[in-house]
């Protein structure tokens, strides 16, 4: 019984929004972290030497990460549930107007999982397992390392890119997360769902800034 009911649409819908809003808990460490960058490289890189030698860092990743990859795979169990449920399809498409929330971002959740899931894994493997810069200070100098990526013109193209489709996800899937949890309601809907899109608004924002920064001027500092 106890089986049954943590597989069921109900309970995974709940596990799909508390895995949801983890990582965007972790999406706003994250990009604080990276704001650092603009206090220059011995503060930057003072903060990324103290940050991997915590023995528990590791176990964080390989944690974060299942949770990623748990939540793309349930995401779209459930949005196939959803299609099986509506064996023919409509014979037209279109924006629904309200009070309906679909949106394009909302249509699009598969697709732009996806695609964080690849941005992701390149993104691992640049900054994670790129080139072993020595700082004076101790550690990795992961502020070469982020400069000479986003140096790139292609790196930092594709990058904003990405961005955007972070923002478009997350404008989305905030507000789809609570509601996942069953927090509903007439009054703190639309107040919930308009936080979500600032939010999504902020994170984009910031991160697209970091990398034109790195190209344009601070590659030009190190």
């Amino acid at each position: 019984m106890p089986s049954r009911v943590l597989t069921s649409s109900f309970a995974t819908k709940i596990l799909v929004g508390l895995r949801g809003l983890a990582l965007v808990v972790y999406l706003v460490l994250h990009v604080v972290g990276t704001l650092l960058v603009f206090m220059g490289p011995e503060f930057f890189n003072t903060y990324a030497h103290t940050l991997e030698s915590n023995p528990l860092i590791p176990i964080i990743e390989v944690g974060l990460l299942l949770i990623f990859l748990v939540h793309v795979y349930k995401t779209i169990g459930i949005v196939l549930r959803n299609r099986r449920a509506r064996p023919v399809a409509y014979a037209e498409k279109s924006m629904a107007g309200k009070p309906s929330r679909k949106t394009l971002a909302s249509s699009t959740m598969i697709l732009s999982g996806l695609w964080l899931l690849a941005f992701l894994a390149l993104h691992v493997q640049a900054f994670r397992y790129g080139p072993e810069y020595d700082w004076p200070g101790g550690g990795r100098d992961l502020y070469r390392l982020e400069m000479e990526n986003f140096a790139n013109p292609f790196v930092v193209g594709f990058y904003v890119l990405s961005m955007l489709v972070v923002g478009a996800h997350l404008s989305h899937g905030i507000s789809s997360a609570f509601q996942s949890l069953g927090i509903d309601h007439p009054a703190w809907t639309p107040r919930l769902i308009m936080a979500g899109k600032v939010f999504a608004g902020l994170v984009t924002v910031a991160f697209i800034f970091i990398a034109l920064w790195a190209h344009f001027i601070g590659g030009v500092q190190v």
